[in-house]
């Protein structure tokens, strides 16, 4: 069963730090684009940040300098480093993971046309 596991999350002060994983189980993610992606309650999903399968990374404007995207092809497990985190980071997060898509890693990055999605893990950035 191809499935993408999500750990990581949960609530931290602004100004704090954490780190979202996002293992692939039943297939490799060497050739994969992995996408995350950010849901706020009453607001539409929207795409955080992306990994090609060459390893180029992109970012949403809005986390630029404070969040990093890595792929560690050893443990088949992508990886969202989110610091100086701010109440307006607050959202379930997804990983989304395809093959052959690397477009959906430009533009707006929003674009949810992945076949495979994590299962969301809440992130809450309060004091």
């Amino acid at each position: 069963q191809l499935q993408l596991v999500q750990s990581g999350g949960g609530l931290v002060q602004p100004g704090g730090s954490l780190r979202l994983s996002c293992a692939a189980s039943g297939f490799t993610l060497d050739n994969y684009v992995i996408g995350w992606f950010r849901q706020a309650p009453g607001k539409e999903r929207e795409g955080v940040s992306c990994i090609s399968s060459g390893g180029t990374t992109n970012y949403v404007d809005s986390v630029k300098g404070r969040f990093t995207i890595s792929r560690d092809k050893a443990k088949n497990t992508v990886y969202l480093q989110m610091n100086s985190l701010k109440p307006e980071d607050t959202a379930v997060y997804y990983c989304a993971a395809d093959t052959g898509v690397d477009f959906l890693c430009s533009g707006t990055l929003s674009n949810p046309l992945y076949d495979y999605w994590g299962q969301g893990t809440q992130v809450t950035v309060s004091s």
